[in-house]
């Protein structure tokens, strides 16, 4: 019979909060200091300065459309592939559960931004003397360390796994 065990359904879902309210306050933040000064271009280091943007595209500011009609097919893109996500969540199971987790609640933040705001909030400007990354934000860190993390599982683990079986 199928069991289901709630303490692991809790924890997963404890983990997308996390990565979602991590992302939410982190932007919310942003917001409140660019209301105040009108602007965001903050300092950090020599190699990180928050500048705040807004990103119509998809991941780094690709795919950025000013028609709205192509936006909100993108936005529907993007609500479809991270439903089809979460079901794969559901049949998944050890370090790749977690990684999807991972990608699950910064894809929820990013989606969320797009339908509240109409463009997702970018600010984390990282750099090497005049080489600029993209402008980024904690959904972002968030769903490329998950996408790190399924890579690590398909060269390490299931590589290893494929190995024992042959």
């Amino acid at each position: 019979m199928f069991k289901i065990n709630y303490k692991k359904i809790l924890i997963n879902f404890i983990i997308i909060l996390a990565t979602f309210f991590a992302d939410r306050i982190s932007k919310i933040y942003i917001l409140q200091v660019a209301e105040l000064e009108n602007a965001v271009d903050i300092y950090i280091t020599s190699n990180l300065n928050l500048y705040l943007i807004w990103n119509k595209g998809i991941a780094f500011g690709l795919l950025s459309f000013n028609e709205s009609f192509i936006y909100n097919m993108v936005t529907l893109v993007i609500a479809s592939i991270t439903t089809i996500i979460l079901v794969i969540i559901i049949k998944s199971s050890g370090f790749k559960k977690y990684a999807l987790l991972f990608i699950f609640g910064g894809s929820l933040g990013n989606l969320f931004d797009r339908i509240y705001y109409s463009a997702v909030p970018d600010f984390i400007d990282f750099h090497i003397n005049d080489f600029h990354w993209f402008i980024f934000n904690v959904a972002d860190i968030f769903i490329t360390l998950g996408i790190i993390y399924l890579i690590f599982d398909e060269i390490f683990i299931n590589n290893n796994k494929n190995e024992k079986i042959a």
